[in-house]
C-alpha cells in the first residue's frame, strides 16, 4: 500500500512537471515567433496615467509671449505705487506719478462710452471718487479699480506688473446703440497686435480679470474688445476651457460649461462681425447688421452638426474657425459707424 501511495505522488509530479514544460514552450515559441515577424511581445497590462487637465481655465499660459509689450516701463519709475497699497483707488488717481503712467500706457484715441470721450477720460470716471482699495499682489501685480461710472453700468481698472514694467487696463459698460452688449474692453498702448487671444496675456492679468469681473459682477463671458497702440480695436478671442479643472477642485458639470465654451465661441463671432462693420474703429458705434452671409452659415452649421455624435462640440469647432475667416478677411474701404 505505501508503495502505491509513493507511485500516486510520482505521478502527479511528473505531470506538473510536464505541463510547467509545456507552458515554457509555448512562451518561447510565441517569444520566437514575435521574432520572427518583429510583432512586440505580449506584455502584462500597466496602469495608464490619469489625463491631466490645466488647473486654471482662465490661464491657459503657454501661449504667453511677454514680447508683445513694446518700451515696459522701468521698474523703478513704479516703485512709488507701493505707498499706494490698501488706500483708496481715488487717492492714486490723483498723484501725478499715476497720470504720468498712464499718459504712457493708454491708447490716445477716442473711445464711445455714451458719446465720444478720450480713452484715458472715461477711465477716469469710473475711477474718480472710487473707495475700493488699491492691491498690490506678491509684491508685484497693482490694481486700481472702480465702479463709479455715472451711466451704462460703466466700471473699469488699471493693472501694473511692477516687474515686467507693464501695464494694462480695463473697462466695462452695457452699450445701448445696438452693438453687442455688454462689453469688456482691454487695452495698452504697449501691445500692437492685429489679433490676440487670452492665453496670449499674462498669466496674473488673467488671474486678477477674473477676480475682478466676479467682484464687479461682470458676467464670466462676454463680449472682449482689446484696443491697441496702433489705436485699433481688435478681437480678444475667448480660448478659456470652462470645463477644466480649476485648482484642486472638482471639474464643472459638463453639459453647463460647454454651454459656456459654446456661448464664448458665439460672442467672439458676432464682435468679429461688428468690428468688421466698423472697420475696427476705437468708437465705433453702429446697429450690429445681419448679412445674408451670415444667416447662410448659421444654416450650414445647423446641418453640419445635428446629425453628428456631439452637435454642441461640432457647433464650437465651427464657430471658432468661421470667427478666423471673419478677422483674416480683407477690411472693407469706408468704416460703417
Amino acid at each position: 500500500m505505501r508503495n502505491t501511495k509513493i507511485c500516486y505522488v510520482l505521478a502527479f509530479a511528473l505531470l506538473f512537471l510536464l505541463a510547467a514544460g509545456v507552458r515554457r514552450v509555448n512562451a518561447a515559441g510565441q517569444e520566437s515567433r514575435n521574432a520572427l515577424d518583429g510583432s512586440p511581445a505580449p506584455q502584462s497590462p500597466k496602469p495608464q496615467p490619469q489625463e491631466t487637465r490645466s488647473q486654471d481655465p482662465q490661464n491657459p499660459a503657454a501661449n504667453y509671449d511677454k514680447a508683445i509689450f513694446r518700451k515696459p516701463i522701468p521698474s523703478d519709475q513704479l516703485a512709488f505705487l507701493n505707498q499706494f497699497a490698501g488706500s483708496a483707488s481715488n487717492d492714486v488717481v490723483r498723484d501725478k506719478q499715476y497720470r504720468k503712467i498712464v499718459h504712457s500706457v493708454i491708447p490716445d484715441c477716442m473711445f464711445h462710452y455714451g458719446w465720444d470721450m478720450p480713452l484715458a477720460d472715461a477711465l477716469e470716471k469710473v475711477l474718480t471718487g472710487s473707495p475700493l482699495p488699491v492691491q498690490i499682489r506678491d509684491g508685484r501685480y497693482v490694481m486700481v479699480s472702480g465702479r463709479s461710472g455715472p451711466y451704462l453700468s460703466g466700471r473699469g481698472f488699471l493693472w501694473i506688473d511692477r516687474q515686467d514694467g507693464i501695464a494694462v487696463g480695463g473697462f466695462y459698460f452695457r452699450p445701448t446703440n445696438g452693438e453687442p452688449t455688454p462689453t469688456v474692453t482691454i487695452f495698452s498702448k504697449q501691445v500692437k497686435e492685429k489679433f490676440l487671444r487670452m492665453s496670449q496675456l499674462p498669466v496674473a492679468f488673467a488671474q486678477d480679470l477674473s477676480q475682478w469681473s466676479a467682484d464687479s459682477r461682470v458676467p464670466p463671458v462676454t463680449t472682449r474688445y482689446f484696443i491697441t497702440g496702433s489705436n485699433e480695436k481688435i478681437l480678444l478671442e475667448h480660448d478659456e476651457d470652462y470645463c477644466a479643472f480649476v485648482d484642486n477642485t472638482a471639474a464643472p458639470p459638463r453639459d453647463g460649461c460647454e454651454q459656456m465654451n459654446a456661448d464664448a465661441a458665439d460672442i467672439d463671432l458676432d464682435a468679429a462681425y461688428y468690428l468688421e462693420q466698423t472697420n475696427h474703429a476705437t468708437n465705433g458705434t453702429a446697429w450690429m447688421i445681419v448679412g445674408q452671409d451670415q444667416v447662410a452659415w448659421i444654416q450650414v452649421r445647423y446641418d453640419t452638426c445635428r446629425v453628428g455624435p456631439d452637435p454642441l462640440r461640432c457647433r464650437i469647432r465651427l464657430t471658432r474657425e468661421r470667427t478666423h475667416v471673419i478677422i483674416n478677411r480683407q477690411p472693407s474701404h469706408s468704416p460703417r459707424m
